[in-house]
């Protein structure tokens, strides 16, 4: 029984972590910055999906490096969190398919 009561301890860390990594990916800024070449000049845009679509929000011919560092950064921590996310959920399918196995004899 006390190998029963991990498990359940372990899906509810699993379950709140879940929470959290959702949490701080809905707090991160949405798209990424790219930079077009339109006639020989730049032009920046906010990439981001709006449903099936990708959208595109004309930001200027100049951004702030601080700006551009801010998207890229948020686009790398938005990968990390999905991939934890991803492990995340396979960990609790597994926890979850262990609480409903039966006992062997």
């Amino acid at each position: 029984m006390a190998i029963k009561e991990l498990l359940k301890e372990e899906l509810g860390n699993s379950l709140r972590m879940e929470r959290d990594y959702r949490h701080a990916l809905a707090k991160l800024p949405r798209g990424s910055v790219v930079k077009k070449i339109i006639r020989g000049r730049a032009y920046y845009y906010l990439a981001y999906r709006e449903k099936s679509h990708v959208r595109f929000l004309y930001k200027g011919r100049k951004m702030e490096e601080r700006e551009i560092v801010k998207y890229s950064d948020a686009k790398r921590f938005r990968a990390q969190y999905r991939k934890l996310l991803s492990d995340l959920r396979k960990q609790i399918i597994f926890l979850r398919k262990s609480l409903r196995a039966k006992q062997a004899v």
